[in-house]
């Protein structure tokens, strides 16, 4: 759920102009003011003034050690600036690794046969944890967002898109590779361009829009040629089964449809996306609850082994890293560097799983994945520079 919210995240900053930082400008009031204080001055003043500037200093510089301008450290200035961007490329490490390493701990956890069957426990058990979190982070110890209560009504839609697209996120990555998985994620930026068009009528860039075109070709060639771990030698190699595919590219369509939600909710209730989060997260949980005893098999305790446990455990903790490092990415990264960190996570995920997942890639499936992640760069560079 948690690569999700990064994921949801950066496709909606995919669509912003990167804003940068400029100076307030000078009002009329703060220029009248200046120039009364001059005016004001006695002659006496004055004269002092004069001499200062003659003497070698500028009138700036003798107004500011009369009292008259405020005066302001430029180192200091600049080590907070360096400090700032020390915690920024901190924090991105941190969710970048975290975000890596959740996806194979929880590829690890499917795997064993006594949680291959828990898919609702282990969603609703993220939703919590996800909910304590920000519960901890929204108390006047932090006070990293204020809390704006949303009623349960009108938050349940929600939830359930939520609950249902995790359960699909998890549901594939259990049935499929780890490259494909990663790969047709990708697609949720068409997806998502695709749904806003039909039902909202936005429109994004031509460019944009035939860019998308090679990544939605990279993904179909990889979904075709993508291989089942190595086979003896002389056995044929079986290419992913057609329930993967159809998981995987309904779980892009869910997430699709959850994330334009998720816009229309913020604008709707006035919320950021944490305090929308923090709204929807224990609720998705609750409901889940409900599910669990018909579509989950609980595992038989005794048989489960140790280290799976611990696995459990530290997808929770990767889970509040990530919750964590998101204030402080959104914060203080721009559209540029939250897409670039993005991108490096699904490139990493997609290079890791290749050599760790025991897979045979052939060249055409390599080719696809090349497509795919080309074209998203390409898109996001075209979305950066598109002006608003």
């Amino acid at each position: 759920m948690d690569a999700l919210n990064a994921e949801a995240e950066k496709v909606r900053l995919m669509s912003e102009e990167t804003n940068s930082l400029e100076p307030p400008p000078r009002s009329r009031s703060d220029s009248r003011s200046s120039e009364q204080t001059l005016l004001n001055m006695s002659d006496t003043e004055m004269t002092d003034l004069d001499e200062k500037r003659r003497s070698g200093g500028d009138i700036e510089k003798a107004a500011a050690g009369d009292g008259l301008l405020p005066q302001t450290n430029i180192k200091d200035h600049v080590a907070d600036d360096k400090m700032k961007r020390a915690k920024l490329i901190f924090w991105m490490a941190v969710n970048t690794i975290a975000t890596v390493a959740i996806v194979f701990c929880n590829k690890a956890i499917f795997s064993d046969k006594s949680f291959s069957q828990c898919q609702a426990a282990f969603a609703a058990f993220h939703f919590f944890v996800t909910g304590g979190t920000l519960y901890i982070l929204s108390r006047p110890t932090f006070s990293m967002f204020e809390h704006k209560r949303v009623s349960i009504q009108d938050m349940m839609p929600l939830a359930i898109a939520m609950a249902m697209n995790v359960v699909g996120m998890n549901l594939s990555l259990q049935i499929s590779t780890i490259t494909f998985y990663q790969i047709t994620r990708v697609l949720l930026t068409p997806c998502v361009a695709v749904i806003n068009f039909f039902f909202y009528k936005k429109t994004i860039p031509r460019m944009a829009a035939y860019s998308l075109i090679p990544m939605c070709f990279g993904v179909a060639l990889i979904s075709y040629y993508d291989q089942k771990p190595a086979a003896p030698a002389g056995a044929p190699v079986k290419a992913t089964n057609a329930m993967s595919v159809i998981v995987a590219f309904g779980s892009v369509f869910i997430s699709g449809i959850y994330t334009v939600w998720v816009g229309t909710y913020q604008r709707k209730f006035e919320v950021n996306g944490f305090q929308l989060l923090y709204n929807q997260a224990p609720l998705g949980g609750v409901l889940l609850l409900y599910a669990v005893p018909w579509t989950d098999k609980f595992p038989n305790l005794a048989e489960a082994p140790t280290y799976t446990w611990w696995l459990i455990g530290l997808s929770g903790l990767l889970a509040a890293m990530i919750n964590v490092s998101q204030f402080f990415i959104i914060g203080g990264a721009g559209a540029v560097e939250s897409t670039v960190v993005g991108h490096l996570k699904t490139c990493l995920i997609v290079v890791i799983g290749a050599f760790l997942g025991g897979r045979v890639i052939t060249d055409k499936a390599a080719m696809g994945i090349m497509l795919a992640l080309c074209s998203i760069f390409g898109y996001s560079y075209i979305m950066i520079k598109q002006p608003k």
